[in-house]
């Protein structure tokens, strides 16, 4: 059993002493909730990150949700999901009248210690494919106190076809720092879960930066083609060896 613990990070195998799990397996379980903890209240430095982007050559904003702080984020998810009026306007007087292909959010949500650890390491080998291929974007955006929803909100004002949020995912007891991607569609508020495809697990111990741009880029350049996102849109290993992903025909 014990083997196993060289392929996953899930807790098996542990260590007993007699009936009971060994000191060690009851601090280092500890010691992961703790950080899971504190991942979730670690705070989003948008200014770090929108000079990190300017290195880059990336212009981006900072917005920010209806949530006022992290408490309150918590307790309302739904505040969480929606822009304050500071924010809509700011992406009103950046918009592009004409619209673009792709919108692209940086969100905090559970984890900003993820984000800062892993989105633009992402970022880095996704978007000279998206130039490559001719696609037109907006600014990045970066999101503080947001959640997945809160793309659709940007997409619309953004007058995007597709929107893409990076954002950080649910502490787990073995992933503190989990990047998810959510590509939705013709983004609009009211927008489900269902029609959002959903890549997650981003960072060195799971899926690898490259894989996960693979993966990004492949479903983003079929729900192009197919102009549609979620249920309808299934990707298989196929797309990671850069084939089109698997797509169901609408009913």
């Amino acid at each position: 059993m014990t083997n196993l613990r060289y392929f996953t990070m899930a807790r098996v195998g542990l260590e007993r002493s007699g009936p009971a799990l060994a000191t060690r397996e009851v601090l280092a379980f500890r010691m992961a909730h703790a950080m899971a903890r504190d991942a979730v209240h670690y705070p989003m430095d948008a200014a770090s990150l929108q000079v990190e982007c300017a290195a880059r050559g990336w212009p981006s904003f900072a917005l920010h949700s209806m949530a006022a702080d992290r408490l309150t984020y918590l307790r309302r998810p739904d505040l969480g999901r929606k822009l304050d009026e500071r924010s809509r306007e700011a992406l009103r007087a950046h918009g592009n009248p004409a619209g673009c292909d792709l919108a692209l959010a940086v969100v905090d949500g559970l984890s900003a210690l993820a984000v800062h650890r892993h989105a633009l390491a992402v970022l880095d080998l996704l978007l000279p494919r998206f130039e490559s291929a001719g696609w037109s974007r907006a600014e990045l955006v970066l999101v503080e106190q947001g959640r997945v929803a809160i793309g659709d909100e940007i997409g619309n004002l953004l007058r995007a076809t597709l929107v893409l949020v990076l954002i950080g995912e649910r502490p787990g007891l073995s992933s503190p720092d989990s990047l998810g991607a959510y590509l939705t569609w013709n983004p609009a508020p009211g927008r489900t879960d269902a029609e959002r495809n959903c890549i997650s697990n981003i960072r060195p111990e799971g899926l690898g930066y490259r894989e996960a741009a693979d993966r990004i880029f492949a479903l983003a350049s079929e729900a192009r083609r197919r102009r549609l996102t979620g249920v309808a849109l299934k990707e298989d290993h196929g797309a990671l060896s850069g084939t089109r992903p698997k797509v169901l025909d609408q009913p």
